[in-house]
């Protein structure tokens, strides 16, 4: 886009998105306060009251201001607003990238990542407090986006390789596959073993989620690899429906939201929900993903059309053999400590 349009049309363009991100963000947080604050006040529904602590803590004029900041992040509702601050950044760093080059972006992505394992996010809020800011840290989101911020600045570089065709993922692939295929068998059979009660004590924080540990990195990478070397084999699996969830995955994730708090709802003191009420919830959370899906499908499609022609070199990029773009997805690793802390997730993700 840059190249073809020009930075100041690029740097437009990815502001809006992040506008558009933060409206349906604020369309979350109005539901959030305006319908299932009311049903957590009854009393009898402590999963969906203790989503919602700072709230009732704070107070609603307090809470929903800072959430509107982007400083209160409940859980559930704290992914896309780490997606829209990146989004805004974003220009920065592709112009950054384009004027220094991209070497000193990635070191020193990597130095905050590394200090990010060590502590650095709580070493900023306990600084913070000279501010008077007096909201707790894990009402401030889960992710650490001192430690997201490495895959943000990864994403970028990768996206600006593509776009130039100096991507050389399939043969990156092809001489890892081996090594990938065994790490990625044992990451599984970790992922299941502390399922079974296997606690991986100190080791657990290489694993975690939150603060985006190296061993989730290298899950990832693996799990990338193997997709990419084998994508041939995975490309069938890309049926119409999820083509379309893909499409629209924003609105498709938000309602997927409203569904949790339903599931929360629906939970009341139970410690599980029935049979019954986990099959309706999970067909009609279905069926509502695929109805939104194939509404805002349609839109992408039409806006598709009328975007100008791809630029040459991304053209003859996509004509090489088997270099169709492949989606990377984050690894099935999820480990017993995501859960670990109630004030932070109620319910797995």
């Amino acid at each position: 886009m840059a190249e073809r349009e020009g930075l100041r049309e690029m740097r437009w363009k990815l502001w809006m998105r992040a506008v558009r991100l933060y409206w349906y963000h604020a369309l979350l947080l109005a539901f959030t306060f305006l319908v299932a604050v009311p049903i957590a006040t009854h009393g009898d529904r402590p999963g969906l009251h203790n989503l919602l602590n700072f709230y009732f803590a704070a107070g609603p004029t307090r809470a929903i201001s800072e959430a509107a900041l982007l400083i209160y992040r409940p859980p559930l509702l704290d992914i896309l607003p780490m997606y829209i601050i990146f989004l805004v950044l974003s220009p920065i760093a592709l112009t950054l990238g384009k004027k220094i080059g991209w070497a000193p972006l990635l070191s020193a992505a990597t130095c905050l990542w590394l200090l990010a394992q060590l502590g650095l996010r709580q070493s900023i809020y306990d600084v913070s407090h000279v501010l008077r800011l007096k909201i707790p840290l894990n009402e401030m989101g889960s992710f650490d986006l001192w430690g997201w911020q490495l895959c943000w600045i990864l994403g970028l570089y990768c996206g600006v390789k593509w776009a130039s065709g100096d991507l050389k993922v399939e043969e990156w692939a092809r001489r890892v596959t081996i090594p990938a295929a065994i790490l990625a068998v044992a990451f599984c059979g970790l992922r299941y073993a502390t399922g079974y009660g296997l606690d991986m004590g100190r080791f657990a924080v290489l694993f975690d989620k939150w603060h985006l540990g190296p061993l989730r990195i290298l899950n990832f990478a693996c799990a990338s690899a193997l997709l990419i070397r084998f994508q041939d084999f995975v490309k069938p699996l890309a049926v119409r429906p999820l083509v379309m969830m893909g499409q629209a995955s924003l609105q498709v994730f938000c309602v997927h939201l409203l569904f949790c708090f339903g599931g929360l709802t629906l939970l009341g003191n139970a410690a599980m929900l029935s049979g019954p009420k986990q099959a309706v919830l999970y067909v009609t959370a279905i069926l509502a993903m695929l109805v939104t899906a194939k509404i805002f499908a349609k839109s992408a499609e039409k806006l598709e059309g009328k975007h100008e022609p791809v630029p040459a070199a991304v053209q003859s990029f996509e004509a090489m053999p088997r270099m169709a773009p492949t989606r990377l997805v984050e690894a099935p690793l999820t480990m017993s400590q995501e859960s670990a802390d109630p004030g932070t997730r109620v319910i797995k993700q």
